[in-house]
């Protein structure tokens, strides 16, 4: 597609007219895959974008008008992206709220946005809804994908608004598309802060449609990707792969909604695109490595060299170098016997992976590259529409987030804060004047709240973040997700929270793995439920294990004393990850505040 053509009809520079546009381009192409009853099945572009005229004038038959917002409270599956580019393509602003919200949390988030009307999942969703009902007087039309409506909400069913939509004026539908300027609002995106109520981003058309005409322009993504899909559709992250699906014409694949399917659904899919948040590909890692270290120390060993070996050819091949036979005879061998595997736990058709939203270990990142998977970092936040730098497989450097998005300049204060600067960069928060310092918009320059560092070949490098940074008693500053990072590569380790601000010393609270810590209680001969190993001394000398390997990489003043383990892991429904699975450390540091304080009282 064109630079500029994001738009349709006489406006472009916008997303109203992407799904339109993407069906007169791609036609019979498959647009989506998704998974009923379990079994796959697919959706070309002309039969999505029928579905999306249907929900378009039937919002519009509704009386929702143009300015609008509508929430979407659903999981990641295909009906929420008919929705969205639906109520987008009728002048409608699209909300969304992750699933796993509690009712106050929607209440927040649609009482806040002024909202007036919301499309929710099923008869879970619906409940939170009926929960506040009576706290949102702005309100006039609820919809259900699943289900029959009904009840004390009076909810419609999708299928009938569908059916209103059939009968509509489609000139109306676009009339409303072509009004759409580059400068309205696209969606307010509410980010998951770890203390208050989320902030409202606003995020234009004109937003959207720049970002995603800068990654389409490098990230070297072809007519015949299939993305397989399991990330939040409320997050940033998978909206900006929802356009580049549509803006390239390539499928997605949605996942059947149960998290604990996700490897088993890559070998059904088998996608040649996956972007992940970094815990998903420690998992995949941990799978990866437990084969390895299963064996005698003279196999690991072996398979180490291999990995190490598989880099070095790796890096000559992007280089276009010839690779010498003393280099590609064990090469051969190590893909054959290893590499193979590895790159089978990801459907074995994989070319690249994207990973965002948190940091990843770079051995990681060098393991699977090894095997021929290229994860990629690339850095940004819901303020920057998602993305504000990239890499790709010919320009990246492990360690670092690639270089700025064409368009998008990059600037390091005094203080270290990464500051930004682009087209991308959003409108501000919804009724929010004031939103303090990180979120800042200063002569057009983000102020991220991030630190980092450019190299002179333009590679940024997220050190920490402002906030994050933990100040010992002795004045050493100290990043608490290196360290983090580096215990949760253990196959025994879950998460890992740092913390030490004003202490002597920094401590950590570690959660165990619950797949794999089975494993070792069933070979020892412990009890397998995760609260009583949390307390057993075997395990407790396990992780000790892992703390010093940890530890042996950082400077005296810089490692961890002392650790507890948790009885039960951090996780989303009890407010502790975000739903990029990112710890809130905030929450974790006042939630367990007494452990924490136990670690230097018993010392």
């Amino acid at each position: 597609m064109e630079a500029g053509t994001t738009g349709t009809g006489s406006q472009t520079g916008t997303i109203a007219g992407l799904a339109a546009a993407a069906g007169e381009r791609y036609g019979d192409r498959v647009a989506v895959q998704y998974k009923r009853g379990g079994e796959w099945h697919e959706r070309t572009y002309n039969e999505v974008v029928g579905i999306v005229q249907e929900i378009a004038l039937g919002l519009i038959a509704l009386g929702i008008e143009p300015g609008e917002r509508i929430c979407i409270l659903c999981t990641t599956r295909e009906e929420w992206t008919y929705c969205d580019l639906a109520a987008t393509s009728a002048g409608l602003v699209v909300v969304p709220i992750y699933p796993t919200n509690s009712p106050d949390e929607c209440h927040w988030v649609i009482s806040d946005s002024e909202a007036v009307a919301i499309i929710a999942e099923d008869d879970a969703q619906l409940a939170k809804i009926a929960e506040v009902r009576d706290r949102l007087p702005d309100l006039r039309e609820i919809v259900v994908i699943d289900g029959d409506g009904g009840g004390e909400l009076g909810a419609r069913t999708l299928a009938s608004v569908r059916a209103l939509g059939a009968e509509g004026d489609v000139a109306e539908l676009e009339a409303r598309r072509n009004a759409v300027r580059p400068e309205d609002p696209y969606t307010f995106i509410y980010t998951s802060g770890t203390t208050g109520n989320p902030k409202g981003c606003v995020l234009t058309h004109g937003n959207y449609a720049a970002v995603t005409e800068m990654v389409a322009s490098t990230a070297d993504l072809t007519e015949d990707e299939i993305t397989y899909l399991y990330l939040p559709l409320a997050h940033a992250y998978a909206l900006l792969i929802q356009l580049l699906a549509f803006h390239l014409g390539s499928a997605i694949a949605y996942f059947g909604g149960d998290t604990r399917q996700i490897i088993p659904e890559l070998m059904e899919v088998k996608p040649t695109y996956l972007p992940s948040v970094p815990r998903i590909f420690e998992k995949i890692y941990t799978l990866a490595r437990a084969s390895i270290d299963a064996k005698p120390p003279e196999e690991r060993a072996q398979a180490d060299a291999a990995i190490a070996l598989g880099v070095k050819v790796r890096e000559m091949m992007a280089r276009e170098e010839e690779i010498p036979p003393e280099l590609a005879e064990p090469f051969e061998k190590a893909d054959a016997e290893l590499f193979a595997n590895v790159r089978a736990l990801f459907g074995g058709r994989c070319k690249r992976a994207t990973s965002g939203a948190a940091p990843i270990a770079k051995e990681i990142l060098e393991f699977f590259y090894a095997c021929g998977i290229a994860v990629l970092e690339g850095y940004g936040m819901t303020e920057t529409s998602t993305a504000a730098t990239f890499s790709s497989p010919t320009a990246f450097r492990y360690g670092t987030v690639g270089r700025a998005l064409p368009g998008v300049e990059i600037r390091i204060a005094d203080d270290g804060e990464v500051l930004l600067k682009g087209a991308n960069i959003f409108a501000g928060y919804h009724n929010r004047a004031d939103a303090g310092t990180f979120g800042d918009v200063v002569d057009g320059w983000l102020h991220t709240g991030d630190l980092g560092s450019l190299d002179e070949d333009g590679f940024l490098t997220i050190t920490g973040r402002k906030k994050d940074i933990i100040i010992t008693a002795g004045g050493k500053n100290l990043t608490p997700a290196n360290i983090e990072n580096d215990l949760k590569q253990s196959r025994w380790i879950s998460q890992a929270v740092m913390y030490g601000d004003r202490r002597p010393y920094p401590v950590v609270l570690v959660t165990l793995d619950e797949e794999e810590i089975p494993a070792f209680a069933k070979e020892h001969g412990l009890a397998e439920d995760i609260p009583t190993l949390s307390r057993d001394p075997e395990i407790h000398a396990l992780i000790q294990a892992e703390v010093d390997r940890v530890n042996a990489k950082y400077a005296q003043v810089e490692q961890v004393k002392r650790f507890a383990i948790l009885d039960h892991d951090l996780s989303q429904p009890t407010g502790e990850l975000t739903p990029t699975l990112k710890v809130k450390r905030n929450v974790v540091n006042e939630k367990y505040a007494e452990i924490f304080e136990s670690l230097y009282r018993d010392a």
